[in-house]
């Protein structure tokens, strides 16, 4: 049911601190979750819907500076509610550490008619099995 990447620590990722500025985390939970999305849909899922973030919830518990990796993790734990669709994700850092937990509430689009829609059982299922 899980899903993985690794995530450098480049240059652009690192703030006046000296390690991987929180905009950052966003926007690898975004990158994680799209390569899940497009690991999992079929081409005419991916073509027909769109997510959006309706929520993000993280607690940060470290950090990694420029050249550390960190392992992402993301998934799906429960079915969706109606129109939202919660996504988990921890990253943690070479040691294995957990330095980021977050969970983020995504909504489905269709594409074609421009509004929120339910999610359909049938591919929600696909994320739950992880097939």
């Amino acid at each position: 049911m899980a899903f993985q990447l690794t995530f450098t620590a480049m240059p652009q990722h690192i703030d006046r601190m000296g390690h991987v500025n929180n905009a950052v985390w966003v926007q690898w939970m975004e990158a994680l979750a799209t390569a899940h999305w497009e690991a999992v849909a079929s081409p005419e899922h991916q073509a027909a819907y769109v997510w959006l973030v309706v929520r993000h919830e993280i607690d940060y518990r470290g950090n990694i500076r420029e050249g550390d990796s960190a392992q992402a993790t993301t998934w799906v734990e429960a079915p969706p509610e109606g129109a939202r669709f919660e996504r988990r994700y921890e990253f943690r850092n070479e040691a294995g550490k957990l330095i980021v937990a977050a969970r983020t509430q995504w909504a489905m689009l269709d594409i074609a008619a421009g509004r929120i829609m339910r999610v359909p059982a049938d591919l929600a299922e696909q994320f739950l099995r992880g097939s």
